[in-house]
């Protein structure tokens, strides 16, 4: 078991008090563990704060876990003065006696075979697992609530992160809210085949040029469409050719040097999500939405902005998917629902979520929580794979919690983070 053993899993049993009660120092001194502290995921110490007492004296301070005792030298503790107030060291296998730099000997916990040796199993089972999740086979013995529970602060966490991600992007726009959420929706245009070329459109489009064109459609088609270096070819229709000629008056006003085509793809695609179809629904957006874009983030209706989304392209898109490639059927290309909720999981409301956080409104993060929670689950390969091992999530917020617990948990088997994980290896599962 030495050689399979890691130090994760030794950090599990001490933070989640997971070894038998009766314990004593490598001397045969009694220890009980009043507080195991708070893990440290930096440099210095496994564990700040801990609370231990030892032959009946109470010690408070720092708490060091090695797999084998003589890790000790080998990480270099030694020549370290951060770990010579160490008031315990944790080991699973006790091969050296371990002393401050004063040569006091510093306690010492062996934990082999003071905890169920079941555990390390079921951990090494998931380590070696080849299923879709690791817990494929046992996660129904777990307690529904649990499971319901556990996604609760995913979904949260989910919400966190994004809003972490977006914090940081600020520094790119010089703190202008408005332009980051003005690329950060173009992006959401793209519907991921095309969302980084539909964000450098608007990054190099600003808003605060396009908002000078909102109370014209046509103007703010010819900008997007010449921006995203839609314009440069030769037509026949009279559509693209009035906003190619918008285009080269605005261009040449506001110094606009279109982006190659080439980045657009349109390969193993559905026409009604073709970029051109998209460009037009993003440009009825913004003429809709008006002068400030978070008014969208503002509103405190959920159907109020859904309503807003209900925008069309325009109409020479009825009967073409192309410029100058009409077809026969005439079909309005409506944003569909999906597509809006897509819209809104992925940015409309990660970004009401900042926004309260950023100007301490946590009404505003309450309200996004609830927003999520009126939406309906996604449906993709994740959720589905789900909904075959009995758990089928009813709203965004739990399709959310439980993308966010495939990617950040499952793929990278971080099982002992996990709470699913934790009761099944614990042996909680009722």
């Amino acid at each position: 078991m030495l050689k399979k053993m890691k130090e994760e899993f030794l950090y599990y049993l001490w933070s989640n008090k997971l070894l038998s009660p009766m314990l004593k120092t490598t001397n045969n001194q009694d220890i009980t563990i009043i507080n195991q502290g708070r893990q440290n995921h930096d440099s210095g110490p496994d564990f700040f704060n801990a609370r231990i007492k030892i032959n009946g004296q109470i010690w408070a301070g720092n708490v060091e876990i090695h797999v084998k005792s003589s890790d000790w030298e080998k990480h270099g503790h030694n020549h370290d003065d951060n770990y010579d107030n160490i008031i315990l060291h944790v080991v699973f296998v006790n091969d050296m006696i371990i002393k401050r730099k004063s040569g006091e000997i510093i306690p010492c916990l062996e934990i082999s075979g003071h905890f169920d040796e079941k555990m390390i199993n079921i951990y090494e089972n998931f380590m070696a697992s080849k299923t879709w999740i690791a817990c494929a086979n046992s996660i129904s013995n777990v307690n529904h609530f649990e499971i319901h529970s556990w996604l609760d602060k995913l979904g949260v966490e989910r919400l966190e992160i994004k809003s972490n991600n977006f914090i940081k992007q600020l520094e790119e726009t010089k703190n202008d809210f408005q332009q980051l959420f003005y690329q950060k929706l173009s992006r959401a245009f793209g519907f991921n085949t095309n969302s980084q070329a539909f964000e450098m459109m608007a990054s190099i489009l600003p808003f605060s040029t396009l908002k000078k064109c909102l109370n014209n459609q046509l103007q703010i088609e010819a900008l997007l469409f010449g921006q995203a270096g839609f314009l440069n070819n030769e037509f026949h229709d009279e559509y693209p050719n009035q906003l190619k000629r918008e285009f080269n008056f605005l261009a040449n006003k506001y110094s606009i040097v279109p982006m190659d085509i080439k980045l657009w793809k349109h390969m193993r695609m559905r026409p009604v999500n073709f970029p051109s179809i998209r460009i037009s629904q993003f440009a009825a957006l913004l003429e809709k939405s008006g002068y400030d874009l978070l008014n969208i983030i503002e509103t405190d209706r959920l159907k109020t902005v859904i309503s807003l989304f209900e925008c069309s392209a325009s109409e020479y898109w009825d009967t073409h998917f192309r410029f100058d490639n009409k077809v026969k059927k005439s079909i309005r290309k409506k944003l569909g629902i999906t597509s809006v909720n897509l819209i809104l999981i992925n940015t409309i409301i990660p970004f009401l979520f900042t926004y309260g956080r950023l100007n301490n409104k946590p009404t505003m993060e309450e309200k996004a929580i609830n927003w999520l929670e009126q939406i309906k689950a996604e449906n993709n390969l994740i959720i589905r794979n789900f909904k075959k091992l009995d758990i089928s999530p009813k709203t965004a917020f739990h399709s959310q919690a439980l993308i966010h617990l495939h990617k950040n948990y499952c793929d990278s088997k971080r099982c002992l983070n996990c709470r699913i994980g934790h009761n099944i290896i614990s042996g909680k599962v009722i």
